[in-house]
């Protein structure tokens, strides 16, 4: 996709992102992260760009997003939520409270609610083993998750 797709201030902070990586020894991780950070999303229309800059080919870029969880092509949802489903959590049950709570949202995993209130993301350990099943709301842990205590901050995070 042509650079042209990103608005003119979109195009201004990706290029100042690109600048302020110029002479890092391999800088497409702190690229991303910087983009992400600075838009909530890869948007489609950066990747030729960093692609470009950095004379690498796009599939290179994309793949680099599609392989890591954290970054997103979609911007998230104003709270996100992100569910352990690491073997810790899934031996307390946490497939079976994640598979009923998505359900009753109506979404898929890295899903946003049509409100736009939250996303719905696994992750593979929050580091509450002893703890489980955990969860994290924002940057808030919680651990010893019930299905009631899981549904109770989605519906939280909805509000």
């Amino acid at each position: 996709m042509p650079a042209a797709l990103l608005a003119d201030t979109q195009a201004e902070a990706l290029n100042d992102i690109l600048a302020r990586h110029d002479g890092l020894e391999g800088p497409l991780l702190p690229i991303l992260h910087a983009v992400q950070e600075e838009f909530d999303h890869i948007p489609a229309a950066a990747v030729p760009v960093i692609a470009d800059h950095l004379n690498i080919g796009r599939a290179e870029v994309h793949g680099v997003v599609s392989f890591y969880h954290d970054f997103r092509d979609l911007p998230a949802g104003r709270h996100v939520v992100k569910i352990c489903r690491a073997e810790a959590c899934q031996a307390m049950g946490v497939n079976q409270m994640a598979d009923g709570a998505l359900q009753k949202l109506g979404l898929e995993w890295h899903g946003t609610s049509k409100n736009g209130a939250v996303t719905v993301e696994p992750v593979y350990c929050l580091g509450l083993c002893a703890s489980g099943p955990a969860a994290m709301v924002d940057d808030t842990l919680h651990g010893r998750l019930t299905a009631e205590k899981l549904e109770t901050l989605l519906a939280e995070a909805s509000a």
